[in-house]
C-alpha cells in the first residue's frame, strides 16, 4: 500500500516561500550594487570568493561546483564568460591530464577587494540589521543543518 504524500502546512509553506522570496530579493539587491559598482555579477563574486577562500587561491572546477552548489555544466559556463574579462584563470592539474585549476588572476583580486567593502555592508544593511543575534545564530543553524542534509557528493 502505498503511502499517501506529505502536505505541507500553511505555516510550513510560509517559511518555505518566504525562505525562496528572501534568498531572491537578497542575492538581486546585492547584485545591483556589485553590477553598478565594480562591474561584477552576484554570481562572479561568489565564485571569486569561494577562489579565495581555497588553498592557494584554486581549486578544481568540480570542486568549485560542489562548494557552490551548481551544476558542473553551469559552473563551465560561468568560468568561460569570466575567463574572457580576464577575472580567473584555468591552469592545468599536471598530476591529472583530466581536469583544470580555476585559480583568481590579479584582475579578478582586485575587482574582489574593491568590491569586499560594499558587499559587506550591503550584507549588513539588506539582512544582518534587521535581525538581533540570536536571530542571526537560528538561521545559520538551520542553513547549516538542511545544507548537511542534502549536500550530495
Amino acid at each position: 500500500m502505498e503511502e499517501a504524500p506529505r502536505r505541507v502546512s500553511p505555516t510550513e509553506e510560509r517559511a518555505w516561500r518566504g525562505m525562496l522570496r528572501m534568498h531572491d530579493l537578497l542575492v538581486h539587491q546585492a547584485g545591483r550594487t556589485l553590477r553598478s559598482g565594480f562591474g561584477l555579477s552576484a554570481t562572479d563574486y561568489s565564485v571569486l570568493a569561494e577562489l579565495t577562500r581555497a588553498p592557494g587561491d584554486r581549486l578544481r572546477v568540480l570542486e568549485l561546483a560542489k562548494v557552490l552548489g551548481w551544476e558542473k555544466s553551469r559552473v563551465s559556463h560561468h568560468l568561460s564568460r569570466m575567463v574572457k574579462r580576464g577575472l580567473v584563470a584555468r591552469e592545468e592539474c599536471l598530476d591529472d591530464g583530466r581536469g583544470a585549476y580555476m585559480t583568481v588572476t590579479p584582475a579578478g583580486r582586485e575587482a574582489l577587494e574593491a568590491a569586499a567593502p560594499q558587499h559587506a555592508e550591503d550584507v549588513r544593511r539588506l539582512f544582518l540589521d534587521h535581525l538581533s543575534p540570536g536571530q542571526i545564530t537560528l538561521p545559520a543553524e538551520i542553513t547549516d543543518t538542511v545544507i548537511e542534509k542534502i549536500d550530495i557528493s
